[in-house]
């Protein structure tokens, strides 16, 4: 009953932290255990669950009335983008140090799989390879803790990546980018992919600034 209970609260969790996220839920708004519980069809208990921990990822907080949508501001942005052109070269050249030729091969697959979906222009699935790829040298870095800083705030910007990369121009350059990344991962060229990663970073970070 425990674990079916953390099942629910953890897919409550992912479906509320998407649509935080994704805008579905406005900054401001307030919103209740009763009504998400009647909007989501499942009772109180991972609802409560599930909020509280949102409250600990600062996208929502309790107020009087309910709970308000905090969201990600710009601000958020701007700070998030500050850590990750310090910390992710650092994790890239570790991936690139310790990589195996099958996690190599697995990240040359996601890339590819991007290069396809760009060309039929499915933004959805690009925006999905361009996670993966993130996801894959965050993993294949070999540090749980450069994992679980990084990949958190991957995951928060996934709202403004989704309006930069379904931009035909982005989405093109940034694919483009992490085929840079990746050939100096392959050459094991450990100055290169700092420079390439950070200059990915800082190409993404100046687009959805702009347009935020």
């Amino acid at each position: 009953m425990e674990h079916k209970t953390f099942s629910l609260s953890q897919q409550v969790f992912d479906r509320l932290e998407h649509e935080i996220l994704c805008g579905t839920y406005q900054r401001g708004e307030i919103l209740t255990e009763s009504i998400l519980s009647e909007n989501l069809g499942v009772s109180r208990t991972p609802i409560r669950e599930a909020l509280g921990r949102l409250e600990q990822e600062h996208l929502v907080e309790s107020t009087g009335k309910g709970i308000r949508i905090l969201g990600v501001t710009t601000e958020d942005l701007e700070d998030i983008y500050e850590i990750r052109l310090e910390i992710e070269p650092i994790a890239a050249r570790r991936a690139a140090e310790r990589i195996t030729d099958e996690e190599l091969k697995a990240l040359r697959e996601t890339l590819e799989m991007q290069e396809f979906f760009l060309q039929k222009k499915d933004a959805e699935r690009i925006k999905a390879m361009d996670s993966s790829f993130h996801e894959q040298l965050y993993r294949y870095c070999g540090s749980a803790v450069y994992y679980d800083v990084l990949m958190p705030l991957h995951t928060k910007v996934q709202k403004f990546r989704k309006a930069s990369l379904q931009k035909g121009s982005r989405a093109e350059a940034s694919v483009k980018e992490h085929r840079m990344i990746y050939e100096a991962v392959a050459a094991r060229d450990l100055l290169l992919v700092g420079e390439t990663v950070r200059l990915h970073i800082q190409n993404a970070k100046d687009n959805i600034l702009k347009e935020n």
